[in-house]
């Protein structure tokens, strides 16, 4: 596994939304986004990320993100690129793309929808690490990709792919972290991305989180990561409670309608628009959340 700065992929990496107006990436918005991220003291971003709706963008939209993350970000922190596809591929293009726009890392989703054994997911990773220089985490996210990555997995992928040095986890198993770390050491990096798990994931050994929550509070998300790190416990389990009814409104919905309707709420998105299949909020969610935004001191309260 490649010997990484202590301080490299650990902490709080948002994966951030891509914000449309009338049909078209915003990428003025998004700029503005990548910046409020680094003056709010997120740890890093990740670009194109499930929660920026990437199955709806063109390759070329998804290379253009990554370009002006990198660009906008200017090196004061990581930009991780979400590279994964459906497509054997379109992965490797979009890998390909991301080391060329400086990329520091790439987060690759298990190949959705084809259900391959895990044998297949060892060549298929092997493969794509093998065509990148850049450190390569492994995207686990079964309740939409319809597939699992067991822990001797990926220890056989590792074997022969040094440049492997993490994962994503988004998923309802905190027993998998601790196998995954017996077997891979305590330097592979584990993010959280199952924002209800922030703290109790982190507690078990997790380095990060990489939570859509963190488009709403930058600020809280990193301070709880810098807590656990310090091994201030009592407060990162404050935060965890303090956050926790906004962390499940994330899902009351498909992810990132909810979160769009109200990152409008607070003014952070001029639009919650979608591209089809994905859709805005209905009345009745967006009451919902309302009283979600006002319990947590979001916005103020409603009539």
């Amino acid at each position: 596994m490649l010997a990484l700065n202590r301080n490299f992929l650990r902490g709080s990496y948002p994966p951030l939304v891509t914000p449309f107006r009338e049909g078209a990436v915003d990428y003025d918005a998004y700029a503005r986004m990548v910046e409020r991220q680094v003056t709010e003291g997120s740890h890093g971003i990740v670009v194109n990320g499930t929660t920026a709706e990437p199955s709806t963008l063109s390759i070329e939209e998804r290379n253009e993100l990554v370009r002006l993350a990198v660009q906008t970000a200017r090196g004061r922190v990581p930009v991780v690129a979400a590279t994964g596809s459906q497509s054997h591929a379109d992965t490797i293009e979009l890998t390909a793309a991301a080391e060329k726009a400086g990329a520091d890392a790439v987060l690759v989703v298990t190949p959705y929808f084809i259900r391959p054994p895990q044998r297949g997911l060892v060549e298929y990773y092997v493969d794509i690490g093998r065509r990148t220089r850049l450190p390569m985490l492994i995207y686990h996210i079964p309740g939409r990709a319809a597939v699992s990555v067991e822990a001797a997995t990926l220890e056989r992928i590792a074997e022969r792919a040094p440049n492997l040095v993490g994962m994503k986890h988004a998923a309802n198993d905190l027993a998998l972290v601790t196998q995954v770390l017996a077997r891979m050491g305590n330097d592979f990096r584990i993010f959280v991305g199952l924002e209800e798990l922030s703290f109790p994931m982190m507690a078990i050994g997790a380095c990060g989180l990489m939570n859509a929550a963190g488009n709403l509070k930058p600020e809280a998300l990193a301070q709880m990561c810098e807590d656990v790190f310090a091994e201030r416990l009592a407060p990162a389990r404050a935060a965890h409670n303090a956050l926790f009814e906004l962390n499940q409104a994330i899902f009351f919905d498909t992810n990132p309608t909810p979160l769009k309707y109200m990152m409008k709420r607070m003014g952070l998105l001029e639009t919650e628009e979608h591209r089809l299949p994905m859709m805005p909020a209905t009345p009745e969610l967006a009451a919902r959340l309302d009283g979600v935004l006002t319990r947590a001191g979001l916005i103020g309260a409603t009539a």
